[in-house]
């Protein structure tokens, strides 16, 4: 009988869990406490490696989620987009964890990063580039069935498909302003709000970088919507 404790995977790692999830690797990529300035480097790096997988998740799935859309799988592609934003709102939670470093501590935590700077993240970068594309892909299939943004919305559980993909589409919208929000509040607890950033930038700068909007039309809507009431409400009351 095979014993099941004995890895069968390829690598060296005593054990299959550690060969499959790569844990050598992944542990490996933390500065070791000969190497920090400070040892709330490791609480920085682990914030911000493990944002950087949750994105690189997050945007796999508005791909694939982009990907379905354009074959009219409206379903399937709402599962993924609801995936991707409880990826955000995780990454979200997390920066919590950076208010445990006071802004002393973290002046030398500072002093170890260059010229790093969030707007270098490859996972920030990521989602302002495949996000467009999802909300590009939405409205073509809305066409496609020749149908407007706000016949989604009036025409209700008839086309519920539709519906519930819009709603997922504003919730990723939503939370990657929450994202942005938070981390400003949290750059400006550590360091300030009216100082400079690792690259010339003032840190007041973020705060109009924060409501950029990947859907504008589903946000859009909501106000032709409540205008339409207005005027259904103003006319019954005359």
């Amino acid at each position: 009988m095979a014993d099941l404790n004995e890895p069968v995977l390829p690598g060296t790692a005593a054990t299959d869990y550690e060969r499959y999830l790569r844990t050598d690797e992944l542990l490996a990529l933390q500065k070791t406490p000969e190497e920090v300035s400070h040892r709330d480097e490791h609480l920085f790096q682990t914030v911000h490696q493990s944002s950087e997988l949750w994105l690189k998740l997050a945007c796999l799935e508005i791909e694939s989620a982009t990907a379905l859309i354009g074959q009219d799988r409206a379903a399937a592609a709402t599962r993924l987009v609801r995936r991707a934003s409880d990826a955000m709102l995780l990454i979200t939670n997390q920066l919590g964890m950076l208010e445990h470093m006071s802004p002393v501590d973290y002046a030398v935590v500072r002093t170890a990063l260059g010229h790093g700077a969030g707007f270098d993240s490859p996972g920030f970068r990521r989602v302002h580039r495949v996000s467009p594309a999802l909300g590009e892909a939405f409205e073509a299939m809305v066409r496609r069935r020749g149908l407007s943004i706000i016949d989604v919305y009036e025409r209700g559980y008839e086309l519920e498909d539709l519906y519930q993909l819009a709603e997922q589409l504003v919730t990723w919208d939503e939370r990657a302003v929450l994202w942005r929000f938070q981390h400003l509040k949290t750059v400006e607890r550590i360091i300030g709000a009216t100082v400079i950033g690792t690259q010339g930038t003032p840190v007041e700068v973020l705060g109009k970088r924060i409501d950029v909007r990947f859907f504008p039309e589903l946000w859009l809507v909501r106000d032709e919507i409540t205008r339409r009431s207005q005027r259904t409400t103003d006319g019954h009351g005359r």
